[in-house]
């Protein structure tokens, strides 16, 4: 499994705990790579993007709140990003959204509890069953959307 993984600078430690943690699958580091101001945008849409595409199976970012790379990753087609501050949203996120992205709030999340939201989130599979008529309705809006 292919991994886009991205940060701002405020998420830049917890990208690089993070980055570490999954040698077990194959990571595209989209930055940032500095502790610099940046534009989160930059480094979230071209994750996010690489998920939509089939490029990366699933994404993880993170920024400071995490509300800035949520904003930026669900406005790309195709993409189901969660912030997630709890391994029980990381878990339902995946059985009732099917989220491909997972998203951090660097300043407010452990290291230790990002890690395990990440196990949590890549083992959980989607449930299907009315959680799919959902996101067909989202996916149909997402196809009339111009």
């Amino acid at each position: 499994m292919k991994i886009a993984l991205a940060s701002d600078h405020a998420g830049l430690d917890l990208k690089e705990e993070i980055k570490a943690y999954l040698g077990d699958y194959e990571v595209v580091d989209f930055g940032t790579h500095s502790s610099a101001s940046m534009n989160y945008p930059d480094t979230g849409f071209a994750a996010s993007m690489a998920v939509a595409k089939g490029e990366c199976d699933r994404g993880i970012l993170i920024c400071g709140s995490g509300i800035g790379m949520s904003i930026v990753a669900n406005k790309v087609k195709g993409i189901r990003a969660a912030l997630c501050h709890c391994t029980d949203f990381a878990r339902l996120s995946r059985m009732h959204n099917d989220a491909n992205v997972l998203v951090f709030p660097g300043r407010f999340v452990s290291k230790y509890l990002a890690k395990e939201m990440i196990e949590i989130w890549m083992k959980t599979p989607f449930e299907g069953g009315r959680h799919q008529t959902r996101l067909d309705i989202i996916n149909e809006f997402e196809q009339k959307e111009k």
